[in-house]
């Protein structure tokens, strides 16, 4: 597998409905050098995903038109995506809401409110193959 250095070309399409989150994350992720596409709901993040073709899809659960869960299923049911690591980011926190963003086809999970410290850590792990669940910041 290649390896994910800094200043990398890698594509995260960041999928947020609220604003000041999805320009958190953007801005975040941009200094470290990754390409950024952005969807604001469930709708628009399955076509970008299909037109783009991201390296991960950090999703969040609570977006209008598609939830997240229905947006990882359909992607996940789509052929050369079940490769592709998609992210759960979302406040939902209790444990039955980490085993359903699992069982819809997420690889992780990052809860809300997102370390901005491990964030560019975190999606790195990820996209090295390393797709144990993240809870909180830290690996189980």
């Amino acid at each position: 597998m290649e390896e994910v250095t800094e200043g990398l070309s890698k594509k995260i399409l960041v999928v947020e409905d609220n604003q000041d989150s999805r320009e958190l994350v953007v801005k975040v992720l941009k200094n470290k050098g990754f390409e950024i596409i952005e969807a604001v709901d469930g709708e628009e993040a399955v076509e970008k995903a299909i037109a783009e073709r991201p390296d991960l899809i950090l999703l969040d659960i609570s977006i209008p038109k598609l939830n997240g869960y229905e947006v990882a299923r359909i992607l996940k049911g789509k052929e050369g995506f079940k490769g592709i690591p998609i992210v759960a980011l979302t406040a939902h926190a209790m444990k039955g809401d980490r085993m359903k963003a699992l069982e819809a086809g997420c690889e992780g999970y990052i809860s809300k409110p997102i370390n901005v410290r491990e964030l560019a850590a975190q999606v790195k792990s990820f996209l090295k193959g390393r797709w144990e669940s993240i809870y909180d910041g830290e690996k189980e």
